[in-house]
């Protein structure tokens, strides 16, 4: 990872002037000068809360002592309903997670073949998402074992592979299938209350097109009707959709997502002879880090291309152009579990790399869906904690042992902004086409993306490399036009993500890196794992209509300036 920055960067602070007030002095170190525009006047799109998603494979995590904590965190980052989408919800088991797994028991079989449904594991975890104030998004899935086709072992633990189990094989019996959503959808509905449940998503399954899925696509077609049937039957009106696939730059993955939508589109359900219910398409999209000469190359393109082969997929038929998609994995790599001693790239989670990253990937997501004319709600981060592990082990983790990640503080910045989409030019940015192509590997990607409401300015702006190497920082000066006429003065605050600001791994570091730290280290860790501002906030002359704003951003920082009026 990164050095701290050294103690000139620390003194760096903000300055706001009037036009015409001189230019920023330069520093032969520096990196290029960048200025940007920005214009509050030129709406281009609604804001959604794209970012107010989260998953995670270990369900049985969301009980656990820190992964209360971490839900009440993330009820509190926006404004907006913080869904939650995890694996393993109707998987056999005794409700102990590990890596890559977790169980509920919900379902099995007495001597004779019939059901018998125990609710106390998924009502706990269920219990908690009330709790706290999240909105669930329900994956149904894994097969519980007493319904599971096919013989073999039910599961392997992380890291054995899973394509010999039988927890991700097809259902012996569709009607009893069937008859278990029902089930469990009409439990949850008594519980929660139908209202409440009929706005949350149901997905089938996740990533059929590979491993996961131990049958064929003509199987998970039929499989996704009998799951559909039983949903309805149980809650009319439910929003069920899917299919969950990987990422469709993949040929593979794409063809099945397209006939997936030709079978929603063209044939009658399996299961009632009638349509096929599709609230809501779902796909993943992933970047392709690597370790090129001893340091982190991020492979942002890749995650962007998935995502734009998706919506080109879903914009085909017209029917669907308009549903709802939700990239219901969309990550800088694919496994949360797995740990740099198997993937040496990994080690690029617990640095401001991640919120850099996925802060690019916000804007080219946003510009994507755009461009393709469809409805993006989710760009689901697939990351949560991992209960009772080392201190700042490098899996993909939102916390550890209770102190957040500087990723958290990325969503906090997302969750601030509301309105419209307003236009915005930068000359440090990276031409969204070449990012597709070639991803960040010349010229850095000095961008913004930004927001208006009523008595608000939203700029999120950050400095972003694929490449986690050291660099000199970019100073920027930025002219935010358009404020409101007879405005004179605004009330300014700028929060920040780098080595010095919300990031408490280069305060654990600077502390020795303790795998058990004291209780006065552990408050101060946590302090400063919370979003922090780059200075006091104040009171900044407006003049002819335009405020402009100085600093600087380190590379692989992100900075969220927030104008109010």
């Amino acid at each position: 990872m990164r050095t701290i920055i050294g103690a000139a960067m620390a003194a760096l602070a903000l300055c706001v002037w009037a036009p015409g007030a001189g230019a920023l002095a330069q520093d032969a170190h520096n990196d290029r000068p960048v200025s940007i525009t920005v214009d509050l006047n030129h709406p281009i799109g609604a804001y959604k809360p794209i970012t107010d998603w989260f998953g995670y494979d270990e369900a049985n995590y969301t009980t656990g002592h820190d992964g209360k904590a971490l839900l009440a965190e993330l009820h509190g980052i926006s404004g907006h309903p913080v869904h939650i989408r995890t694996h393993n919800l109707l998987t056999s088991g005794d409700g102990v997670a590990a890596l890559k797994w977790s169980s509920t028991n919900v379902y099995t079989e007495d001597a004779n073949g019939k059901p018998v449904y125990d609710f106390r594991i998924l009502d706990g975890i269920f219990d908690e998402f009330k709790a706290a104030g999240i909105t669930p998004m329900v994956e149904l899935g894994f097969m519980p074992q007493d319904l599971a086709s096919g013989t073999g072992p039910y599961h392997a633990l992380y890291p054995a592979r899973i394509e010999g189990t039988t927890v991700q094989n097809p259902p012996k019996d569709y009607a009893k299938w069937r008859e278990l959503i029902r089930v469990v959808t009409a439990h949850l509905a008594q519980r929660y209350g139908k209202g409440t449940v009929r706005k949350w998503y149901f997905e089938v399954w996740n990533e059929p097109d590979q491993g996961y899925w131990h049958g064929t696509p003509a199987e998970y077609f039929k499989f996704y009707d009998y799951t559909a049937a039983g949903l309805r039957a149980a809650l009319p009106g439910a929003l069920v959709g899917g299919p969950a696939t990987t990422g469709p730059t993949k040929a593979s993955a794409d063809k099945f997502l397209d006939d997936f939508l030709k079978h929603v589109s063209k044939d009658r359900s399996a299961a009632t002879g009638g349509p096929v219910p599709l609230d809501f398409v779902s796909f993943h999209a992933k970047g392709a880090p690597s370790l090129e000469d001893g340091h982190v190359r991020m492979g942002v393109s890749k995650e962007l291309k998935d995502a734009d082969t998706g919506f080109a997929t879903v914009a085909r038929y017209p029917k669907f152009r308009n549903l709802p998609i939700i990239i219901s994995e969309a990550d800088p790599e694919g496994c949360a579990a797995c740990s740099p001693e198997r993937v040496p790239a990994d080690i690029y989670r617990n640095g401001t790399i991640y919120p850099a990253y996925t802060a690019a990937a916000l804007k080219g997501l946003f510009d994507l869906q755009d461009r393709r004319k469809v409805n993006l709600i989710a760009m689901l981060n697939w990351a949560f904690e991992f209960e009772g592990r080392p201190w700042f082990e490098q899996l993909r983790a939102l916390s550890t042992h209770g102190v957040d990640k500087p990723i958290v503080n990325l969503f906090r910045m997302a969750g601030m902004m509301k309105g419209d989409r307003v236009a915005s030019t930068s000359t440090g940015q990276v031409p969204l086409d070449q990012i597709l192509t070639g991803g960040v590997r010349d010229q850095a990607d000095v961008d913004v993306l930004a927001t208006r409401s009523e008595h608000q300015a939203a700029i999120l702006l950050w400095n972003y490399h694929d490449d986690e190497a050291p660099a000199p920082p970019a100073p920027v000066t930025m002219a935010i036009k358009g404020l409101p006429k007879g405005v004179t003065r605004v009330f300014l605050s700028h929060y920040r993500i780098d080595d010095e600001h919300s990031n408490a791994f280069t305060l654990w570091q600077a502390m020795g890196s303790p795998q058990a730290p004291t209780p006065a280290q552990i408050a101060e860790l946590q302090l400063k794992g919370g979003l922090q501002m780059l200075h006091t906030p104040r009171w900044a002359d407006v003049q002819n209509g335009v405020l402009t704003v100085a600093t600087h951003m380190p590379r692989q920082s992100v900075s969220l300036v927030v104008v109010g009026w």
